[in-house]
């Protein structure tokens, strides 16, 4: 009797276990819930790989059409010791109107001696601070349909032996989609689909003694001028890092009459320059009605140090409208005074 009892229990311990492995994969790879994160999320699907790290999609309310696909943030700048990991978190959202398939790719950057490219991919080549080694996506591809948001986890991992410096780098998430133009369903050649490309900037700083080194090199009108005609003025500033690590200058613009009152101020917020490049930054002075002479002074931090630059430039301002006036009253008035010069004798008494 004991004997059946205890063969019984066997069975059904085996039926609970073998239930129990059929159910597992189910509830693992299908989990969904409803939440509130924001006004906008009505649904978040949480989608776990064989990696065993998790990416969720919110379901976001509405179905406005932009037509196009939105990767957030911009940049990640970490510091980093060598070692060291971190985890950070890539936001992309599918606003095309349909289903997307979505692939990412890393790539190394660097800056550039022409102050208006800030930035440039290198591709399949490695840069002088390079990171895409550094870089890990489980999630190399996925798909999206319209109006949902993927949270991807990216990795950030230094080698133990890394040294003092900065690595720099740029996630690029890419989507193809046919042009809308190829009505030819058979037509699979390369021009006929179009590829679109987004890109997080991945700055990291591994502390140390690092070469930190850049100054403000110009500060002038754009274009380059004495004499304006009319509001605004813009101005660009142009900043060179010659060290191993970006930096982040920021400062202020302020621009006073000819009278020495204080007419203009505008505020720099920091922007970045990577090492070894010239980098750009414009400012408009968004003032329309201008006349007369104006200096402006440019105070720009370095990012270190609290090390501050100043540089200044002159210019006028003559409305070409107002100039028209004046001379059109300046001419009639001396037509007018020649008119009645020669129609009039003037005598002494």
């Amino acid at each position: 009797m004991e004997s059946t009892t205890h063969t019984n229990r066997v069975v059904v311990s085996l039926l609970i276990a073998g239930f129990t492995l059929i159910a597992l994969p189910i509830s693992v790879f299908s989990q969904e819930e409803t939440t509130a994160l924001d006004s906008q999320v009505v649904e978040v699907v949480e989608v776990v790989t064989a990696e065993t790290q998790a990416y969720t999609i919110d379901v976001l309310d509405g179905d406005t059409v932009v037509g196009d696909f939105v990767v957030g943030p911009g940049k990640v700048e970490l510091s980093l010791e060598p070692g060291e990991s971190e985890q950070v978190e890539l936001i992309v959202t599918n606003r095309t109107g349909g289903l997307k398939s979505f692939s990412f790719d890393v790539e190394d950057i660097a800056g550039s001696s022409d102050p208006t490219l800030p930035v440039t991919l290198l591709g399949s080549d490695r840069g002088p601070y390079t990171l895409r080694d550094y870089i890990s996506i489980p999630h190399m591809e996925f798909e999206l349909q319209h109006n949902e948001r993927a949270h991807i986890p990216v990795t950030v991992s230094l080698p133990i032996d890394a040294e003092p410096t900065g690595h720099y780098g740029s996630v690029l998430v890419s989507t193809i989609s046919r042009d809308a133009q190829a009505s030819d369903e058979s037509d699979t050649s390369p021009s006929s689909a179009i590829k679109s490309r987004i890109g997080t900037l991945f700055f990291i700083t591994t502390p140390g003694v690092t070469d930190v080194a850049g100054a403000l090199q110009s500060f002038q009108t754009v274009p380059e001028s004495s004499l304006f005609f009319e509001g605004p003025i813009n101005f660009g500033l142009v900043y060179e890092n010659t060290g191993s690590v970006h930096l982040n200058p920021y400062g202020e613009v302020n621009i006073t009459n000819m009278l020495g009152d204080q007419v203009g101020f505008m505020e720099l917020d920091p922007w970045f320059s990577l090492p070894q490049s010239l980098r750009t930054r414009e400012v408009q002075w968004d003032r329309e009605f201008l006349i007369g002479r104006y200096t402006a002074v440019a105070l720009i931090n370095r990012g270190y140090d609290d090390v501050v630059d100043e540089m200044s430039v002159t210019f006028w301002v003559m409305p070409w409208k107002l100039m028209v006036v004046l001379f059109s009253g300046l001419l009639i008035f001396f037509l007018l005074v020649r008119f009645i010069a020669s129609r009039f004798e003037f005598k002494r008494k």
